[in-house]
């Protein structure tokens, strides 16, 4: 059987403002031309449909348009909730689009219920766990504990004794939206750590065939059967390396995984430059970075004035604009009492404006300090 894996579609999600719609329904496009050109058997979305409980509008209108096109290739599709999505809000009338092939897995008493597809070897259980938040699903499922793993291990409990129950030769397939240790995160994966430790062994999935994982945004293999897709598009400047694809999997008659990775559409490549302003500005050898997505972030020991004004007249996609000034030997002291000690307290607070600012204040400015420092001096005796 040919499976599409695929995860963290974060519709409606912006970058630095940037609307990512357009991108996002690019992969929509490509996602529908590969399970035709690869004849997918069944498409697998292991959670964050969208990037937010309550999404907007145009990234409705996008799932619904993906969910028709594929349901008129009448290829089945298993979608879970994952932490971005609002699993009763993505869950509505599941059971009733289930006659269109589309099967959502949100709810918590449903893990064990699975999606039953079949071959010419045979059938293949496919099983949906959303994701699992510990304080809520604990008692659910008869977890020991509310813990990611207590929890996650309840429900792959569930998900085998179901299967003993099974004819023999039934293939099977897991689709979670988890950290798994082993895993790389990346900066625009929303935090699970409540509910204790974040992490779960990838262990909890022995005894399935595959293991189809949402949540981290980079494609990777915890082992040959567990393995995350990542998402279609960068989300963050932390993916600007990532290769963005989605896992076409062929599980062969025993089980066997043969998986392979197709690349998504990359609307605008991502980088990340670092130096002074006029170095940026000046080196033609950045000319291949004119179209790409850029963070910048600029060493000058003094901020330039209209940073990013001058930025984008050269490179008109930057998105991101951050100051990390060359160290001064000052900066080395071991500690602020170090630094500050022997100065007055007007020398003190012009200091603090340096390092914030990242230049010293002018006449006008030091004046003004003065002044202020002295009066709270004064206040400070009582001699007002």
């Amino acid at each position: 059987m040919r499976l599409l894996h695929t995860s963290d579609w974060h519709l409606g999600r912006n970058l630095h403002r940037e609307d990512l719609l357009p991108a996002q329904r690019a992969f929509v496009d490509h996602l529908v031309d590969t399970v035709r050109a690869e004849r997918i058997d069944a498409v697998l979305v292991a959670g964050d449909v969208y990037d937010r409980a309550v999404p907007s509008l145009g990234a409705v209108e996008l799932f619904d348009h993906a969910l028709h096109r594929l349901a008129e290739l009448s290829v089945p599709v298993v979608l879970i909730s994952g932490n971005h999505d609002s699993a009763r809000r993505l869950g509505i009338a599941a059971r009733l689009i289930e006659r269109a092939g589309v099967h959502l897995r949100t709810e918590t008493a449903r893990v064990d219920e699975p999606v039953l597809l079949a071959d010419a070897h045979g059938p293949v259980a496919v099983y949906g766990v959303p994701y699992l938040e510990p304080a809520l699903a604990a008692a659910a499922l008869g977890a020991e504990r509310a813990g990611h793993a207590a929890v996650l291990g309840a429900a792959m409990d569930r998900i085998r004794a179901d299967l003993a129950t099974r004819p023999p030769g039934t293939r099977s397939v897991v689709l979670a939206h988890a950290f798994v240790t082993g895993g790389q995160a990346s900066d625009s994966e929303r935090d699970i750590a409540v509910g204790g430790v974040p992490s779960v062994p990838a262990s909890v999935f022995d005894g399935v065939h595959y293991a189809a994982l949402g949540h981290l945004h980079g494609c990777q293999t915890i082992n040959e059967r567990v393995r995350y897709s990542g998402s279609p598009l960068a989300y963050s400047f932390s993916e600007a390396d990532h290769r963005k694809s989605v896992w076409l999997v062929d599980l062969g008659p025993g089980g066997e995984v043969d998986a392979r990775r197709i690349d998504c559409p990359v609307p605008r490549p991502l980088h990340r430059l670092r130096g002074t302003l006029a170095g940026l500005l000046a080196d033609q050898a950045l000319d291949g970075y004119l179209r790409h997505w850029l963070q910048v972030t600029l060493t000058d020991p003094v901020r330039p004035e209209r940073a990013m004004e001058q930025l984008r007249a050269r490179f008109p996609h930057t998105l991101q604009l951050s100051f990390e000034p060359e160290r001064r030997p000052e900066d080395d002291r071991p500690s602020y009492a170090e630094r500050t000690r022997g100065r007055d307290d007007t020398q003190v607070a012009l200091g603090f404006v340096r390092h914030v600012r990242g230049s010293d204040p002018d006449p006008a400015e030091r004046e003004l300090l003065g002044e202020a420092t002295e009066a709270a001096l004064v206040t400070a005796r009582g001699e007002l």
